[in-house]
C-alpha cells in the first residue's frame, strides 16, 4: 500500500480550512465582469428596426419577418438565443449604438427553445406608388433627425420629419394614377424616377 506524500496531506489539510477559489453560484448569485459578453436585448425606445443586426449576425439568430399584406404593415425582429454566440457583432452594427445590446445576463438556460426567442415589432412604411417597403416608421423618423434641416431636401425624410413633430402623419395610400404632383408622397426610388421622368 501506497501511503500519502506530506505534501498531498498538506494540500488536503488547506483545502479543508481554505475558501473554495470558485464563486457561489448558483447558491449565490454570481456578477459578471465588465466586458462580460451576455444575454443581447432590443430597448424598444432605442431601435429603429432598420435589420443591421440582422445583416451582420455571423450565427444568423436574428430573423427578419416583415408583413406588409396586413392593415398595418409591420417588421418583426426575432432574436433566437438558442444559437447566438455572443459575438457582439449586432451591438457594433447598431446604428443608433443603444437598440441591441448585449447585457451581463448569462443564465439562458430553458427546456423549451420557443422560451429562447425574443422578439420586438416596427411599424413598416410602404411606397404609396406600388406599394413596396420603403423602410420602418421610427428607421425614416431617425434619419430625419440626423439629416437635421437637410431632411428638408428631399420628401421622405421630409414627411418622416413633420410625422415626428406631430404636425403630419405618414398615410400609406395608393393612389389610382401617380401624377408629378405625387413627387411629394412617401415613394419607392422607381416610382419617384418614373413620375420624375415620364411624367
Amino acid at each position: 500500500m501506497k501511503y500519502p506524500k506530506i505534501r498531498e496531506l498538506i494540500e488536503a489539510v488547506k483545502s479543508l480550512i481554505s475558501k473554495p477559489y470558485t464563486s457561489g453560484y448558483p447558491f449565490k448569485p454570481h456578477t459578471p465582469e465588465k466586458k462580460f459578453r451576455g444575454k443581447p436585448e432590443y430597448h424598444k425606445d432605442s431601435c429603429v428596426g432598420c435589420a443591421a443586426c440582422s445583416e451582420v449576425c455571423p450565427a444568423g439568430c436574428i430573423k427578419v419577418i416583415d408583413s406588409t399584406d396586413s392593415d398595418k404593415p409591420s417588421r418583426k425582429l426575432e432574436l433566437h438565443l438558442d444559437s447566438c454566440i455572443f459575438c457582439g457583432q449586432c451591438q457594433a452594427a447598431c446604428i443608433t449604438q443603444e437598440g441591441i445590446r448585449l447585457s451581463d445576463k448569462f443564465d439562458l438556460a430553458v427546456f423549451d427553445r420557443n422560451e429562447a426567442i425574443e422578439s420586438i415589432e416596427k411599424e413598416l412604411v410602404l411606397c404609396e406608388g406600388c406599394g413596396c417597403l420603403v423602410g420602418s416608421k421610427d428607421h425614416l423618423v431617425w434619419v430625419a433627425k440626423k439629416l437635421g434641416p437637410l431632411a428638408y431636401s428631399g420628401p421622405t425624410a421630409y414627411l418622416s420629419a413633420l410625422k415626428d413633430l406631430k404636425l403630419a402623419y405618414l398615410k400609406i395610400e395608393k393612389p389610382e394614377e401617380l401624377t408629378r404632383q405625387d413627387r411629394v408622397n412617401i415613394l419607392c426610388p422607381k416610382c419617384r424616377r418614373e413620375i420624375t421622368l415620364e411624367t
